[in-house]
């Protein structure tokens, strides 16, 4: 069969399916060119979720007739010249409007300012019409209608309206964290409008205009920097999560991304501090050189490939862990909030109220914090009860306060409102201990408040000196490729304070020689290839860390307060003590958290006192 050309637009139509995919990604290349176009008031209409209209109308820079002809021609632009090594524009490949006007119905009418007429031009299925003269405000009107109408195969494939509006909504939701300088407005015969007021030099309004007014109370501000990479934004606390990870927005230079290098490091950053199965809330946003950044890894522009990966990653997981540990113990104000719901009558859910809320990976109408199931009870070797031991000392120091204490209550003053978890009150059911705080009050779940400090406290110690290792009576020899092998040999000293020894065997070959004691028996083998992907992939080698953490974390389980052990009031006041002192002690190993905070108001409230 003899080669041919394609007809031209046959190869736009083709061309088309990797920018548009789905009405939401002709929606967000006409939102990102009026960004760039210098709008601070866009307007996006939709019918059909966006299969039959997709208006944007925006008040930015405009076009002349010369422009408007060009814009509509593949590869035709006005934001890059000859590198892509400095792209600081949202568009930069001159595809968008092409690729609409391929596959769909496009019309757009223009006007600069200055200029005393618009110009219009419309592209129906790849064929153009001649620019002409037309009335127009300052600004540019798009409008799309019939999407695929030309390529009839691909909308079979579009989900329902419901689904198609909904994805707008996010691409518009995105836009506006990102852009919160600029009003937009979203309405529809598909859909009830939403409207973002412009909040310049208030980000935080805006993400709480995006996220729920709960955002505004519950968030703690990140601001680090590392070698010229800046990282800003706001993230949750722990006990402030969702059920997926939709709530996650993440940029890169201003441009919205959706990369899984950020993702991961949100999740490894939030790890031991949030329920299985649910996700923080988090909004981030990386400054850099665009030197070292490349945008162009997709026509949709949503992934980036960053020179540094390992520098990003440690630089996002250490910003949000040094977050947490700063203000990370603040208990979460929907806490109280579901509280409040369970004592009304009317709306009262006794079984899953709080599972209606942010905190929904946890019931604190449930029994407390116990240990772990059968099924994850680890039934300690040898070695690893060798191993408790060692961390015993400092699971015994956080329980030294509670025995040093003289048995009666009336033997010291009365304690101090003052303190932010307040002064014990009571203990009620041998297990939640009531503190009056200056302005309310706060209940504590002791097991799982103890669990923590004692994790806590193991962890230091896992930071300090080199952990103790199991000599193996023979060495164990992984094979590897050699590159995979130099990459080991890097981490070599960081694996080795973690007790796991490792030397060079061969050119192709990793000598295991000595693995972590609280690991007890481990497949080396195992271990040694995934630090391998891992360090491939990210630069890092935590995955060893995780695993003793995870360790760490269920011997601390088994070693804290008991529930059901009744605790005298200065056990119970030593104990608010260590968890104002202790970073992250808002929520247990298990993501679940220690206390919940009623405000004197909100408690007047419940009387009907205001």
């Amino acid at each position: 069969m003899p080669v041919k050309q394609l007809p031209e637009t046959l190869i736009n139509q083709i061309a088309a399916g990797e920018v548009i995919e789905r009405p939401a990604s002709a929606a967000k290349e006409l939102i990102e060119n009026a960004i760039d176009a210098g709008a601070t008031r866009i307007e996006i209409a939709t019918a059909g979720g966006g299969k039959s209209l997709i208006r944007i109308t925006d008040n930015g820079f405009g076009m002349t007739a010369d422009d408007l002809a060009l814009a509509v021609r593949r590869h035709c632009t006005s934001k890059i010249s000859e590198t892509l090594d400095d792209i600081r524009t949202l568009g930069f490949r001159g595809e968008a409007l092409p690729s609409i006007g391929s596959v769909a119905k496009l019309s757009i009418t223009s006007r600069q300012a200055g200029s005393s007429t618009g110009v219009e031009v419309s592209v129906v299925g790849g064929k153009m019409a001649p620019v002409r003269p037309a009335a127009a405000n300052q600004g540019t009107v798009v409008e799309v209608r019939d999407i695929f109408f030309a390529t009839p195969a691909r909308l079979k494939f579009l989900k329902t309206e419901r689904a198609e509006a909904g994805a707008i909504t996010e691409v518009v939701k995105r836009m506006a964290i990102a852009f919160p300088h600029i009003r937009f407005t979203l309405s529809g015969s598909d859909r009830s409008t939403l409207e973002f007021p412009a909040t310049s030099g208030d980000p935080l309004g805006r993400m709480a205009q995006v996220l729920g007014a709960d955002f505004k109370d519950n968030a703690i501000e990140i601001d680090a920097l590392r070698e010229d990479v800046g990282l800003t934004g706001f993230i949750g606390l722990p006990t402030f999560n969702r059920g997926n990870s939709g709530h996650q927005y993440a940029f890169v230079n201003g441009r919205p991304v959706q990369d899984k290098l950020i993702l991961s490091a949100i999740r490894g950053a939030y790890a031991e501090t949030i329920p299985a199965g649910r996700y923080p809330v988090a909004v981030l946003s990386l400054t850099l050189d665009p030197a070292l950044v490349d945008v162009n890894v997709h026509p949709a522009k949503a992934d980036v490939r960053f020179r540094d990966p390992g520098l990003v990653r440690g630089l996002i997981v250490g910003a949000i862990r040094e977050a947490l540990n700063r203000e990370g113990d603040r208990a979460a104000t929907t806490g109280a909030d579901g509280l409040l719901r369970a004592f009304r009558p009317e709306t009262a859910q006794p079984a899953n109220w709080a599972r209606s809320s942010y905190n929904a990976g946890w019931s604190a109408a449930s029994s407390p914090s116990r240990p772990l199931s059968t099924t994850q009870d680890m039934r300690f070797s040898e070695a690893r009860q060798n191993s408790f031991q060692e961390f015993s000392a400092p699971s015994a120091r956080v329980s030294e306060a509670f025995e040093a204490t003289p048995s009666s209550p009336t033997s010291s003053p009365a304690p101090d409102t003052g303190y932010r978890l307040g002064a014990a009150r009571a203990q009620l059911h041998e297990n939640y201990i009531v503190a009056q705080t200056e302005n309310g009050l706060v209940i504590v779940d002791q097991h799982a408040a103890h669990e923590r400090l004692v994790f806590e406290a193991m962890r230091k110690a896992l930071e300090k000196d080199r952990l103790t290792s199991q000599v193996l009576l023979i060495p164990e020899i992984v094979d590897l490729p050699e590159e995979e092998c130099d990459r080991l040999m890097m981490h070599a000293t960081e694996l080795d304070r973690l007790g796991l020894a490792i030397e060079r065997f061969g050119p192709g070959a990793i000598a295991v020689r000595e693995t972590p004691s609280m690991l007890g028996e481990v497949d080396a083998a195992s271990l040694i290839r995934d630090l391998a992907d891992e360090i491939g992939e990210w630069n890092t080698a935590n995955g060893l860390r995780g695993r003793l953490e995870h360790v760490a974390a269920t011997m601390a389980c088994h070693g804290s307060v008991r529930s059901g052990r009744r605790l005298r009031p200065d056990e119970m006041n030593a104990l608010l003590r260590q968890m104002e002192a202790t970073p992250g002690s808002g929520q247990c190993n298990h993501g679940r958290p220690t206390y919940i905070e009623l405000k004197l108001s909100d408690i007047e409230r419940l009387f009907g006192r205001s």
